[in-house]
């Protein structure tokens, strides 16, 4: 954060505090609109030289100081807008703090606030000092026991970390309820809820035969909801025991789902609170995707009890070492839960879709920053997505089972402790005995390699030289890049598509497969006995976070949609041939593969889809006209947007008996959530996606498909098609669909936002209108993204419509959602960090937007730090 003269925190300045708290008792009231917190904390000093003791906080009432039961005079210490500071305190005491705040005014949900009539805190990142003045830093480990107190008809529930002690009642219909957390925390990790629920209750058996106590509490009514969420956290225990050796290390693990989160969920120690949409699911109404989000949520939190609790950050520039080595754990258990290659595309797509263009944009910056105004706006793709990506780098680099021996050893050695980047590669590095400081340059150094890769057979000997470049592109702040170790994973096919065995050097031994490592800027590498021309596919499953220029042709790639064993190049080959058709029915090359092939191709994918038949799902899908702008040069949206509606008409018609069969086709089985079911329903769902775009002929079938769909999967998928027609049945449908779910606020999110993507002439219009629509509010994240989110990111070319009326919007949205919760404010702003790839016109009216929202009055730091970014 910026403090009060503007100053960047920054890497080089860390310190230890002066002071550490050991204890922290703290005492709870809770009244909705005057809660007092009761602070006794065990400091004592560790730094060589007195000094004050500087304590974070933000809008608090103090009532009381003290210092071991004396009361502080005014002149030992002074208040400041967000700092406590006492001149001169002893070198070991008891500090006693009592502050009033008011839970139901805190609209940006940070802190404690209310949420549904229930209590509730969000902590992280620096929630904690809206509670109580503390060293509210992640390097500052306490243990904490908590008394709750509340009403007992409103707050029957009272939860907080830790196992609890003991509960009672009090006099004036009051109860209470105290925890006890024997494990050192951060205050960030702190939690507490108090309300009103319906709770599930299951328990499970680690691995050393200790029985844990599991509940979900949930709104009432809705308990038979969060039976999923109970069986993918049973199942994340599980799979940490088997695959990390990770044990729980509580009695009791509690999540509960809140309607008001800004996030998705959040890890606290033994405590984790969820945004109820990703713990709520039923047959009825909740999609196949929603099923998947809640596995790999919960997977997500439950993993960082250890990756995040237990091993915590000394700072927060330290943050990738806990999330994005999460992400990489929770990828992992939803590769095995599912399937695994479809997993792995899944994952690619979300890192090109998010964390490729910051990388490319104003709001590039490395896994590791260096700096920052407000750490809230660095909770990015590239610390999540990119941080995992890194892990899988390091994973291929070392190999298998040095990994495993690292990650032991990381546990082993940082249990317990606040730790760096520096810590976790140390582990590595021992583990497998090779000096990795050339592969911790990818935590320092922001944006995407761009790989090159070309290749010359010489018949005669039989040889095949592959040369590859790397070069990542300047970035802001760095405009030098140096080279990063590559891992590559390369296979060769011959033109009919037979795999090709090859020597890697003289005297190697033949394979068919080739794992080797590109660290320098260029290199060459030699394949003997190699019986004809190959096809090279140099980066199998994507082991580093680049982008590859192969520089094969379409015919090429045909072959490798065909024949390539790695799923993920076979389905990169299918995006890549749908791209360069794209381009050229848009008027932007001269030159493009034969539609006509690429939907025989597809044709051959659908034959066997029956072996993988999500698989099949994703390769019948065209790339999102984002993708396409992020691949085009200058690009324009709506030559774009009209040359993917050529190709996917012209694939549509070449496939339509099979396409109308999947989306008419009835099954009878009863639901299930499974990866072989949902897989089924996606080709379904693919097919009505395709179906869309031979325009008003569909209708009818559209609109069949949406009367007859039995799962919420099959009513999206068909809402989204009529979507993209201009005709009457998507307004009826809509109509239909929002008589039936209107009770149920996470149904019509989706109501919302399938309208917000639609490819409508009204669409600026209707955006607006559904801004004043009697059931939406800026107040509830979910429903503020729903719309304005889904328009700006799902919408590319309504939200960079030529007259500015898009980035109109979305300014209007953030400035509104700004006034309530800074933190939704500045992630909606995030979505004009592309609008610098676009013709004059539009980036001067994405630049009046941005200019609007920096001039607001009262802008938050955060929305003007990612304004200020994106304008620099």
């Amino acid at each position: 954060m910026r403090d009060d003269a503007g100053a960047m925190v920054l890497l080089a300045d860390y310190r230890p505090a002066a002071y550490v708290i050991d204890h922290i008792a703290l005492d709870f009231d809770l009244h909705s609109s005057a809660t007092i917190v009761k602070a006794v904390s065990s400091v004592r000093r560790v730094a060589d030289v007195a000094e004050p003791l500087v304590l974070d906080g933000v809008a608090l009432t103090l009532n009381h100081i003290a210092i071991n039961g004396s009361p502080l005079p005014a002149s030992a210490y002074r208040l400041e807008s967000d700092k406590l500071v006492i001149f001169d305190p002893p070198a070991q005491f008891d500090l006693a703090i009592e502050t009033l705040i008011d839970p139901a005014a805190n609209t940006a949900l940070e802190g404690l606030y209310l949420s549904g009539g229930r209590f509730c805190t969000q902590c992280e990142a620096e929630g904690f000092r809206k509670i109580t003045y503390s060293l509210d830093r992640p390097d500052a480990l306490s243990r904490y026991t908590v008394r709750v107190e509340a009403d007992k008809t409103l707050c029957p529930t009272l939860l907080s970390n830790g196992n609890p002690i003991r509960a009672g009642d009090n006099e004036n219909g009051r109860h209470f309820a105290v925890w006890s957390d024997p494990f050192p925390k951060p205050s960030y990790l702190f939690a507490l809820v108090a309300g009103a629920f319906d709770s599930i209750e299951d328990s499970f058996t680690t691995m050393s035969g200790r029985r844990v106590g599991l509940a979900i509490h949930v709104d009432h009514g809705e308990a038979d909801r969060a039976l999923y969420a109970m069986d993918a956290l049973k199942r994340s225990m599980d799979w940490d025991e088997t695959v990390f050796k990770r044990e729980y290390d509580l009695d009791v693990f509690n999540i509960v789902a809140v309607r008001d989160f800004n996030f998705g969920a959040m890890e606290n120690k033994g405590l984790n609170v969820f945004n109820a949409a990703f713990v709520l699911a039923d047959a009825e109404s909740a999609t196949d995707a929603d099923f998947e989000a809640i596995e790999a949520v919960v997977a997500h939190e439950y993993f960082h009890n250890w990756t995040g609790n237990r091993i915590t950050l000394r700072d927060w520039f330290q943050l990738c070492l806990k999330e994005g080595l999460t992400v990489y754990r929770d990828q992992e258990f939803s590769a095995d839960q599912r399937s695994r290659a479809v997993q792995r595309i899944k994952d690619v797509k979300t890192l090109r879709a998010r964390q490729f263009p910051e990388d490319a944009g104003p709001l590039a910056h490395p896994v590791r920053p260096t700096a920052y105004a407000k750490i809230d706006n660095f909770y990015t793709p590239t610390v999540y997505e990119k941080g995992a990506e890194l892990v899988r780098v390091l994973r291929a680099l070392i190999g298998e089972t040095a990994f495993e021996q690292g990650m032991a050893l990381y546990f082993e050695r940082c249990d317990g402790t606040a730790a760096t980047v520096e810590d976790f590669i140390a582990a590595f590095t021992e583990a497998s005995g090779r000096d990795l400081s050339d592969f911790a340059r990818w935590y320092a150094q922001s944006g995407t390699p761009r790989l090159v890769a070309r290749g010359v057979y010489d018949e005669p000997s039989r040889i095949y030289s592959l040369h590859l470049t790397q070069s990542t592109p300047p970035t802001p702040g760095q405009p030098d890049k140096r080279p990063l170790p590559i891992p590559l994973k390369l296979g060769l096919l011959d033109r009919d598509g037979a795999p090709l065995s090859a020597r890697l050097g003289a005297h190697a031994n033949a394979a068919l497969e080739h794992a080797f490592v590109l660290d320098a800027a260029s290199a060459t590498f030699v394949f003997h006995d190699v019986a004809s021309t190959p096809i090279h596919a140099p980066l199998r499953g994507l082991n580093a976070p680049v982008l590859l220029e192969d520089g094969l042709s379409p015919s090429d790639r045909l072959v490798q949609m065909a024949h390539e064993p790695d799923a993920f190049t076979r389905w990169d080959a299918g995006q890549r041939l749908m791209r360069e058709a794209v381009a050229h029915a848009a008027g932007l090359s001269t030159d493009g593969p034969d539609v006509a092939a690429l939907a025989d191709a597809l044709g051959r994918e659908l034959d066997r889809a029956h072996e993988d038949p999500a698989f099949g799902a994703l390769a019948l899908r065209a790339p999102d006209l984002a993708d396409l702008v992020r691949a085009t040069p200058s690009p324009d949206p709506e030559r774009l947007f009209a040359g993917r509606v050529a190709v996917r008409a012209a694939l549509a018609r070449a496939l339509e008996p099979r396409l109308r069969a999947l989306a008419t086709a009835t099954s009878n089985e009863p639901f299930s959530a499974s990866a072989d079911a949902a897989g089924r329903r996606a080709l379904r769902t693919a097919a009505i996606d395709l179906l869309a775009a031979l325009g008003p002929e569909a209708e009818s079938a559209l609109a069949d498909a949406f009367a007859n769909a039995k799962t919420m999967t099959e009513s999206i998928a068909a809402l989204d098609a009529l979507g993209q027609i201009e005709g009457d049945a998507f307004d009826h449908a809509l109509e239909a669909f929002l008589a039936r779910w209107r009770e149920r606020p996470l149904v019509v999110d989706k109501w919302f936002a399938v309208q917000a993507s639609a490819a409508r002439a009204d669409i600026q219009d209707r955006v607006r209108r559904l801004a004043g629509h009697d059931l939406f509010t800026l107040r509830n994240p979910n429903r503020a993204r729903s719309l304005f989110s889904a328009f700006a990111l799902r919408n590319t070319v309504a939200f960079h419509a030529a007259d500015g009326r898009g980035y109109e919007f979305l300014a209007d949205g953030v400035i509104g959602a700004d006034a309530l919760n800074p933190a939704v404010a500045s992630r909606l702003l995030t979505a004009f960090e592309t609008y610098r790839l676009f013709d004059e016109r539009r980036r001067l009216l994405a630049r009046a937007a941005l200019e609007r929202v920096a001039a607001t009055a009262g802008i938050s730091r955060n929305a003007a730090d990612i304004a200020a970014r994106m304008l620099d």
